[in-house]
Parts: structure tokens; sequence; C-alpha cells
């Protein structure tokens, strides 16, 4: 029997996506105050794109633009890679458990946009 999922919040990817944007947010408010418009601020919008687009994408019909919002999720994905490698390098604390999560939600995204298609 082949399960489908109703809503976004169904997919396991989103909710690990989703995971992630509570992660950074934690891990963002203790990052240094003349941060707070720089560095937190671009890596929390662009953690928040990860799980807005995948839930954008899932509504939409046709396999090419479902596909489309998980390239951009992708995109947002590839931005928090370097934000991590920027964190971790000016010493603002372990990011190591976060760079697994995103990977893994890359991954997955991957794997569902192929079988989208």
């Amino acid at each position: 029997m082949i399960y489908k999922s109703k809503s976004y919040q169904d997919l396991i990817f989103w909710q690990k996506a989703h995971e992630f944007v509570l992660k950074v947010y934690e891990y963002t408010s203790t990052f240094p105050k003349h941060e707070l418009f720089g560095l937190s601020s671009q890596f929390r919008r662009a953690a928040v794109s990860i799980p807005a687009n995948i839930a954008e994408g899932f509504r939409k019909n046709g396999p090419k633009d479902k596909v489309r919002f998980y390239n951009i999720a992708e995109g947002s994905i590839n931005e928090c890679s370097y934000y991590l490698r920027l964190a971790s390098d000016l010493k603002y604390g372990d990011n190591e458990v976060m760079m697994k999560l995103l990977v893994e939600v890359s991954k997955m995204i991957r794997a569902y946009a192929k079988n989208v298609v």
C-alpha cells in the first residue's frame, strides 16, 4: 500500500527542515549582538526558506512546478551550509549536528524530487 501525504507537514523532510529552523533560531540567539542584523538575520531567513518552499511546492499541481520549489529549497540549503561554515570560522559555536541535519534534508529533498518527475 502506498501512503500519500495529505499535507506538507506529513513529509519527513519538511519535518526535519522545520527542526533545522528551530535549531538555527536557538543557535543564532547565542551570536554576538552586532550580528543581529547581519549573519543572524540572513541565516534565519535562509533557514525559514527551506520548509517554506517545501510547503509551497507541495501544493503545486504540475511536477515541474513542484520541483522548482524544491530546487529553491536546495538553494537555501546551500546558503545555510555556508552560514554554518562562516559561524564556525568565526568561533560562534559548534554546529556539526546542524550540518548533518542539513545534509540529511538535502538528500531527502533530492530523492523526493526525483520521484515527482
